[in-house]
Parts: C-alpha cells; structure tokens; sequence
C-alpha cells in the first residue's frame, strides 16, 4: 500500500480509501466485517461513510453501513488502526425519515453526529464531512448550472464552521471537510479560514474517465488552498469495470438492481466505455485497474474512495496502487476524453 498526508493534519492515509455505501443492502454485515479484515490486512486504513447510507437511501436502512462498521469495531478493538470518515445529510427532498430539518445548524449537527458515533461505537471522527450543500448546486448528473437565489445560504458559511469547531473543541471530531462541493463552495470556506475559522481540509467528489468536470476549476484551489480532494465513484458505478459491455446486465449489479442509478449509462459514456476498454486491453490491464490508476495518478488527488460487493473485486481495486500508467498510456486516455468530454457530469 502507499501513503499519504491528509492536507493540513498529521493523519497518514492509505492512497485507497474503503467506501462502504453498499453494506446494508448488497451487503450483509458479515460481508462488511470480511472487507473490513480484507482491505486492513491489506493496507487500508482510511474508511468513508455517511449517515444516509447504505444506498439507495431510505428510512428501513439508514444508518445500517454504520452500524456495521461499529460492530466491526466493537468486536475487532482497532479504532487506532484506522482514520474513519463519515457525513451528515444535506438538504434533500426524500431523506426527511432521517430528519425534519436537514440543515447544518447547530441542532442538525448535534444530532447526526451524536447518533453517528453511537452507530459507529467509537467517541469520536478522525474526518465528519457535509455531504452536500444547503444552497442549490448542479450535482448527481446534472451538467450546467441553474442559478437560483441561494441569499438565505450566504451567510452560513460562517455559522456552519463555528458549530462544528464546537464539536472539534469537545474531541469528537478532528478534522472537517465537504463533499459534492464546487469551486465557489470551497474557495468560500476558504475565506473564511482566513478570517481564523477552522479549515475544511478535504473535498469529496465524483471523479473519473466519465466525470472529469473538477479538473476545471476545483483542481487549481485544491492545488493553490493545499486542499485533499477523496474522489468517489472511481469506476462510475461499475461500469469502467467494463461490466455492463456489449448489453450485459449482471444479476445482482447496482445499476441491474437499482435502475435509476443510471448516471453512467448515457449512450455516449458506453460509447467511451469502449474505447477505454480498448486502450486497456491493447497494454495488457483491466479496463478497472486502469481507470483507478488514472484517478490515483491525478496530482490534485489524496485518496481514491473504492466500492465493492465481493472480495474479487476489492481485491483487484487494492491492488490497482501497483499499476502507474505511462505516459503513452495517459496520452491515449486524453485522446478520447478529447473526443468524448465528460459524458456523465
């Protein structure tokens, strides 16, 4: 495994991270704890969850992948062994099972975190993230940008930071970051950490050979601000694992299972699905590991977020951190994202 520095904290982080969005639903919690002793054995030390998950979300499940990781962690004692990240829900219209007021007020906060660590069965978050804004955002597939009158938001940047360093003060969070956030949302907060607020440290993403957008824009105040960027959907929902070619619909896949999570699937993404799928078999490399390389290679990336269902699949995702691809290689890549930009924003 490699390893790296967590911007602005003293926390060393595998450049795999575990996502666990899955277990709960396609997974059972015995197939979590086996991933979980799988990916440390390995290397893995940094694990990302949320308080909406397991996915798809809704009232029966929530705070299953949670609870899965707290029994994990009650029966393995390894809390010091791994950075743990996890996140409140945003402002949404179909997670109010979860709670009446999806905000990050004080009250929200004290809340979802509170029920978190009690899930979690651990005292405190090496990483606690928003998931996503409260103000609207062209995210989850959605390309351009509709603006709406976000002034009631404007001010919050500044109060959201003091309720968390609240709880940074009280030792049960240590760092804090965002999640599905633009380039204005960061340089933001950013603002405000010069102003003496406390630092968002991190920014967690979609980002792969499908979903490029944040290399215009978010890259360089990553880059400039000396932000960690965790990019998720690597793979963009299995689909750069080349499974879905030629028609294919695998019984128990997400996509197959859950239909309207068809982000990836536009025509013109299998149509680059393709293509990458060539350059992968032309240099001897699944088409999987190659664009898990690509994401990890990326010079604004700290840690790449990982999903899977079966061990073989994890397996091969972890060892994606040996594969580095050359600059023929990358070359070839940008040739097709050249003919067929972001098809899956």
């Amino acid at each position: 495994m490699k390893y790296t520095k967590l911007p602005n904290t003293d926390l060393e982080i595998s450049s795999i991270c575990l996502g666990t969005m899955t277990w709960g639903q396609q997974n059972t919690e015995a197939e979590g704890h086996e991933q979980l002793d799988f990916a440390l054995e390995k290397g893995v030390n940094f694990i990302d969850t949320a308080e909406m998950y397991s996915v798809p979300g809704k009232a029966e499940t929530q705070g299953s992948t949670e609870t899965i990781i707290g029994t994990w962690l009650a029966d393995r004692k390894d809390r010091d062994k791994i950075v743990l990240a996890s996140k409140i829900t945003g402002p949404a219209r179909n997670f109010q099972h979860i709670r009446e007021d999806l905000n990050f007020s004080k009250k929200s906060l004290e809340d979802a975190l509170h029920k978190s660590l009690k899930r979690l069965q651990t005292d405190y978050l090496d990483l606690y993230q928003l998931h996503w804004p409260e103000r609207a955002v062209n995210v989850f597939g959605v390309r351009d940008y509709a603006h709406e009158n976000n002034k009631q938001w404007q001010d919050n940047f500044a109060a959201i930071l003091e309720n968390l360093e609240a709880f940074v003060k009280a030792g049960k969070i240590r760092h804090i970051g965002l999640s599905n956030e633009t380039p204005f949302g960061v340089m933001r907060y950013m603002e405000e950490a010069r102003k003496g607020k406390r630092k968002m440290i991190s920014v967690q993403n979609a980002y792969n050979l499908l979903n490029r957008r944040d290399e215009v824009g978010l890259s360089e105040v990553l880059l400039q601000e000396n932000v960690g960027y965790l990019p998720y959907s690597p793979l963009a929902f299995g689909q750069l694992s080349g499974k879905y070619l030629n028609g294919a619909t695998p019984k128990d896949s997400r996509v197959t299972l859950f239909p309207a999570y068809s982000r990836y699937h536009s025509e013109s993404s299998f149509r680059a699905v393709e293509k990458y799928h060539a350059i992968a078999k032309k240099h001897e490399i699944s088409l999987a590991q190659m664009s898990l390389a690509f994401v990890r290679q990326q010079p604004f990336v700290t840690s790449t977020i990982i999903g899977a269902t079966t061990i073989d699949q994890l397996s091969e995702n972890i060892d994606s951190v040996n594969v580095t691809l050359s600059q023929e290689i990358l070359k070839e890549i940008n040739a097709i994202h050249a003919e067929i930009p972001n098809p899956a924003p």
